[in-house]
């Protein structure tokens, strides 16, 4: 059974950093494409970014490119999204999720998914 737990979200002013993580247990982070993921309150869910199985293709949501960056880290079979820049609606919780097959955008072809982190930027 694959078990993703998130932390390190919070409350931070805008222009500010956070590092949410992922930590993924019963099988490797290397078997899945890794994806985080939005959901804003009254809001659908959102692609954020990708990373790739092998970790060298990484996709981000336009509103996102430039200021967020996915990255792992095999060893501790983490994943991380490093948040810079941070502006009000980028307010969300979010979400890391697994999917056993290629980098994708959308929510229903991730199969595991952890219960969420919130982060709230305010102005």
């Amino acid at each position: 059974q694959v078990q993703l737990v998130e932390s390190g979200g919070g409350l931070v002013q805008a222009g500010g950093s956070l590092r949410p993580s992922c930590v993924v247990s019963g099988r490797s982070v290397s078997n899945y494409a890794m994806g985080w993921f939005r959901q804003a309150p009254g809001k659908e869910r959102e692609f954020v970014a990708v990373i790739s199985r092998n970790g060298y293709i990484r996709n981000y949501a336009d509103s996102v490119k430039g200021r967020f960056t996915i990255s792992r880290d095999t060893a501790k079979n983490t994943v991380f999204l490093q948040m810079n820049s941070l502006k009000p609606e980028d307010t969300a919780v979010y979400y890391c999720a697994a999917t056993r097959g290629l980098t994708s955008r959308k929510s229903n072809e991730y199969d595991y998914w952890g219960q969420g982190t919130q982060v709230t930027v305010s102005s």
